[in-house]
């Protein structure tokens, strides 16, 4: 739902202005009005907002080297940007440490062909004038002559090629078909040495960005805290009008209804000129959510597409069940809601701390409740099929055959292969098919309540003409299956809503417009609504497709599995180890892919499919009041 707002301006004397906007921020219930153009165009707070990103992103790389459990130490008055730029030093300075480390570590892996030499040794055969020359080629290529005209030694090998070295006066000089080389002064063992020396030094400054973090950590947080409280400030004064040769200040904003007596009361202690008055359809008013516990896990879904405009609906409350019914449909394996269950515990505990995964958990384990509780009516658990394993309530599990010859009816996976049936539709299929049906007619219906409620009767008729022709006659059909209604009567029932649909959507789609332009709009709307429905519909089978590709893989992994074994489930000492690794690894990948399928689907078919025929734009603004 959306909490109701009140449009406030305010009125206030320049020389009370300043102790009027610290009165309002203790409030912290005015949302201000503000004007983008000002805070666009102003230097000031456009560099407030460059270290506000800055801090940011600092705080979270300090909170990387800071250890578990660690609060920090008392902040200090230092400024923010020298903090910045010191922890950037720091950075800088493990960073090529890092990098020394990885070239030595390259180094280390070519020298280590070359064997242990010592350059003391090397420094005096140079000075007794004998000159070594380092050579690489194939060990095709070598030629076993070279080592009498060219004093060659081979030093090692490396699968196909051959290293060797030359030992000769310094003033002779010859032509080999070889590839010449040039070595480090150090040895592979010295180089393993420097690696040690420069690991010392990379867990000396790791320790030292401890401590920095430690010292300097809530600091850095009341820098941050400053700096967002300083540009609230600055936006707000850049969105007061200056009237009366700038002798009054001119604030507009909006407060939830909940809290105007509060604000009222305050605003008439300090003889603050005020006036109240509903939102209108030009007004920017931000929007409040205010749900149940269960819709409110949701909200983050419904921002990712955008806010609800004030006076528009909220989709939250429809999107919460019918998202967690889509996962877990997606999903369609109670193993998997199992560890689903686990792994949102877990994170809502900070057992399982990954940052994407933050603040997730109690939803992540509402979605793995649905995921057990539709899994197992699929039939489908770590890719076993239930209904084999537990044959005597085979009825409870959807996974059976809808049959269509001598009327519709359903029978159950077991009946399906023990009477040898032929044909039919999955009964999974047909399912997602009907929830797409109803989500859709929901969808419809919610538009052309909503549409009334904000544009007026008068200017919906093609919108209820569309809403009665489809979700009626969607209606009468059912009905009329269910009670055995005749077919004359439901026919009858069809035209008529048929034509008074017709009215509404060719005729008086557009009130006061020329009714040929009318008809042609509406023959219009027809072709758009004819392809984009069917296209709509089709698109939720995706549930029961993801759903089927994951039990399959599941059940391959398992397969894959058994083979190992031998096809029995007592195999050999050494056979158990094969078998493990295979179901822990397939099963994990299996529910990581699935996880992420049952997520972006039926997000698409929430933003897609009944967001569109919803009517929803979700272009409104959240409520974010002016407060410390």
């Amino acid at each position: 739902m959306i909490t109701q707002m009140k449009k406030y301006t305010f009125l206030v004397f320049h020389r009370e202005y300043e102790h009027f906007l610290e009165q309002l921020r203790e409030a912290g219930v005015v949302h201000i009005t503000q004007k983008a153009e000002g805070v666009l165009d102003n230097a000031a707070v456009q560099q407030q907002m460059q270290l506000q990103s800055q801090l940011e992103k600092t705080i979270a790389e300090v909170r990387t080297y800071l250890p578990e459990g660690t609060a920090g130490s008392a902040a200090s008055d230092m400024p923010a940007e020298e903090m910045i730029q010191a922890f950037r030093q720091l950075l800088q300075e493990k960073q090529q440490i890092e990098q020394t480390i990885a070239q030595t570590e390259r180094e280390k892996a070519r020298m280590m062909v070359w064997g242990d030499f010592s350059s003391e040794k090397l420094q005096a055969l140079s000075e007794a004038g004998y000159r070594l020359q380092y050579f690489t080629c194939s060990e095709s290529r070598f030629q076993e002559e070279w080592t009498q005209l060219y004093n060659a030694y081979i030093v090692g090998r490396e699968g196909k090629t051959v290293y060797f070295v030359t030992v000769n006066r310094q003033n002779e000089t010859f032509d080999i078909d070889a590839e010449e080389v040039t070595l480090n002064n150090h040895s592979a063992a010295a180089l393993n040495s420097d690696i040690e020396a420069l690991n010392g030094l990379l867990a000396a400054k790791q320790a030292q960005l401890e401590a920095w973090a430690i010292a300097n950590i809530k600091t850095l947080e009341q820098a941050l805290e400053q700096t967002r409280q300083s540009i609230d400030w600055n936006k707000v004064q850049l969105s007061t009008t200056t009237l009366a040769e700038d002798k009054l200040k001119l604030l507009e904003g909006f407060c939830p209804i909940d809290n105007c007596a509060a604000l009222n009361e305050m605003l008439q202690s300090e003889h603050i000129y005020f006036a109240e008055e509903d939102p209108t359809e030009d007004d920017a008013t931000p929007i409040k959510l205010r749900n149940n516990w269960f819709t409110r896990m949701f909200e983050c879904l419904t921002g990712m597409y955008g806010w609800p405009v004030y006076g528009e609906f909220d989709p939250t409350p429809i999107l919460a069940p019918f998202f967690l019914l889509f996962f877990a449909l997606c999903m369609g394996d109670a193993g998997y809601g199992i560890l689903l269950i686990i792994f949102g515990i877990l994170v809502a505990k900070k057992k399982i701390n990954i940052e994407m995964f933050e603040g997730l958990g109690p939803i992540i384990t509402t979605l793995g409740i649905g995921t057990l509780v539709v899994g197992f009516f699929l039939g489908t658990a770590f890719g076993m099929d239930l209904s084999k394993l537990f044959p005597s309530i085979d009825y409870l599990f959807i996974n059976g055959k809808i049959l269509t010859d001598g009327g519709v009816h359903y029978v159950s996976k077991a009946v399906y292969e023990a009477q040898g049936l032929k044909g039919g539709y999955d009964a999974q299929m047909v399912l997602a098919l009907l929830i797409g049906v109803f989500h859709i007619c929901l969808a419809m219906v919610v538009k052309a309540i909503c549409f009334t409620k904000r544009y007026g009767f008068r200017s919906q008729l093609a919108t209820w003409g569309w809403t009665l022709l489809i979700v009626g006659g969607i209606t009468v059909f059912v009905l009329a299956m269910l009670f055995s209604v005749p077919m004359n009567v439901t026919k009858i029932v069809l035209i008529v809503l048929a034509a008074i649909s017709a009215i509404g959507i060719y005729i008086l789609n557009t009130p006061g417009r020329n009714p040929l332009i009318n008809i042609g709009a509406g023959l219009w709307d027809t072709y758009n609504m004819a392809t984009g429905i069917l296209g709509d519909v089709l698109s939720y089978i995706r549930l029961y497709a993801l759903g089927l590709a994951g039990g399959m893989l599941g059940a391959a992994f398992n397969n894959l599995a058994m083979m190992v074994m031998g096809g029995q489930i007592e195999g050999a000492t050494w056979q158990w180890l094969p078998f493990v690794i295979i179901l822990l690894i397939g099963h994990l990948l299996n529910i990581a892919m699935s996880a992420l399928g049952a997520f972006v689907h039926p997000l698409r078919l929430t933003f897609v499919e009944y967001f569109k025929n919803s009517g929803y734009e979700g272009k409104g603004a959240i409520y974010q009041p002016f407060k410390k």
